[in-house]
């Protein structure tokens, strides 16, 4: 709120008094209602799951857009290249909440003393939903013994319990008194990260459009209000195929990172803006993530305080799409090659591919997974593909929007 002073004339009646005092409830409920939010992740990376599961398109594996890398600095530092995050490599061991935000606020680490717990969004950020115990790329990040790493989120309405990323790959409300340190059994560890960046204060995190979607302007998502479709996994994901077909857009089930990033941890029962996403706190979200060791599981997101977990993917549980931010054209999506899709055919392919929801003629560059250019001209519809290689690969349009695509024979 704009700082200010109350100038009075004479002092106030009780009923004056009274009016004041309404008045100020009023804006201090409007204040906490519109929560300012704080934009510290340049973009938000995906999970890191690469495996298939099913033969329906749209799971994880198939939609690529910021996959999850980090540079070693060689000095005990990771930058994170997705969302600009430094990242302390080696953990910091079991503690104590209270003695981890000590232990960020005092740590010297690459002649940086900005060190500090990470929150909630930025500890999940970091996990690897293609890795398992534990969850994150031990090719950059040192393996330790940790259970769940602290991050600076206090569950609002009990600071008794902490928000804690695991090395399951999900993120709960724990008791702080569960850390070995504190005298409980779980092994709690520290890791600390710093900003590259002041963070980006977002006056509106949300913002409703004018056909009722909702634009998230931290993760550059839109998202459609939730309908009331309850739905099995296999349910869930031709459900989105469906929907992007009807209405020619790149709906789809939204990976479990995408969920998490909608949770507001100022809020609970639901953890969601119940007004904008139209939810309440009994809702249990589907994710496109399948549990990385157990094929029957997917990941979902629990609206009441904004845990994600995992079910049997024959269970029921609700439904909301979202779709990527265009930027100057609706584009392409994730193309499973081989596996029916909504905007190529015929799958699988001989010879060329044909596009939907894009102008097939326009110039194209097709480059291979380590970055090679393989192919460039206009209208990929004439091109011949037939004799390319199976494996991953980048096609950019004329917007300059990157798109990932499996190609199966």
């Amino acid at each position: 709120m704009p700082k200010g002073k109350w100038h009075t004339e004479k002092s106030p009646n009780f009923k004056g008094m009274k009016q004041i005092l309404i008045g100020l409830l009023s804006v201090l409920c409007l204040h906490l209602k519109a929560q300012p939010f704080y934009k510290t992740m340049l973009k938000l990376p995906d999970t890191g799951q690469q495996t298939d599961f099913t033969n329906t398109f749209g799971e994880d594996a198939d939609i690529t857009f910021n996959p999850p890398g980090f540079e070693n600095l060689n000095n005990g530092i990771l930058r994170d290249t997705i969302t600009g995050l430094y990242w302390q490599q080696n953990d910091g061991g079991e503690m104590t909440f209270e003695q981890a935000q000590v232990y960020c606020q005092q740590l010297n680490l690459g002649a940086f003393t900005d060190w500090r717990l990470p929150n909630a969004f930025e500890a999940f950020a970091i996990l690897n939903q293609g890795a398992l115990n534990p969850a994150i790329d031990v090719k950059y990040f040192t393996k330790t013994a940790a259970e769940y790493w602290w991050t600076a989120t206090v569950q609002v309405g009990d600071s008794s319990k902490i928000w804690v990323t695991n090395a399951g790959g999900g993120i709960g409300n724990h008791p702080k008194l569960e850390s070995i340190s504190a005298g409980g059994t779980k092994k709690i560890h520290v890791r600390a990260v710093r900003n590259a960046m002041p963070a980006q204060l977002l006056a509106n995190h949300f913002n409703t459009l004018n056909n009722g979607s909702i634009l998230d302007q931290n993760a550059e998502l839109i998202w459609q209000p939730y309908n009331g479709k309850t739905l099995g996994w296999e349910g869930a994901l031709a459900y989105a195929k469906q929907v992007s077909d009807s209405l020619g857009e790149n709906w789809r089930l939204p990976n479990i990172k995408e969920l998490q990033s909608i949770v507001d941890y100022n809020l609970q029962q639901p953890a969601l803006n119940k007004t904008i996403f139209n939810v309440n706190a009994s809702l249990q979200f589907w994710s496109s993530t399948t549990l990385q060791n157990q094929a029957t599981k997917a990941w979902f997101l629990d609206s009441k305080f904004g845990i994600t977990t995992y079910d049997l993917k024959t269970n029921l549980h609700a439904v909301m799409l979202v779709k990527s931010k265009p930027e100057t054209s609706t584009g392409l999506e994730a193309i499973k090659l081989g596996i029916q899709s909504p905007c190529a055919y015929p799958n699988p392919f001989t010879n060329n591919i044909q596009l939907r929801h894009v102008n097939p003629a326009l110039p194209f560059k097709l480059y291979n997974s380590q970055g090679q250019l393989m192919l460039e001209g206009e209208n990929i519809q004439e091109q011949e593909l037939g004799s390319m290689p199976q494996g991953l690969y980048y096609l950019m349009m004329f917007d300059t929007s990157i798109h990932l695509f499996k190609l199966k024979k």
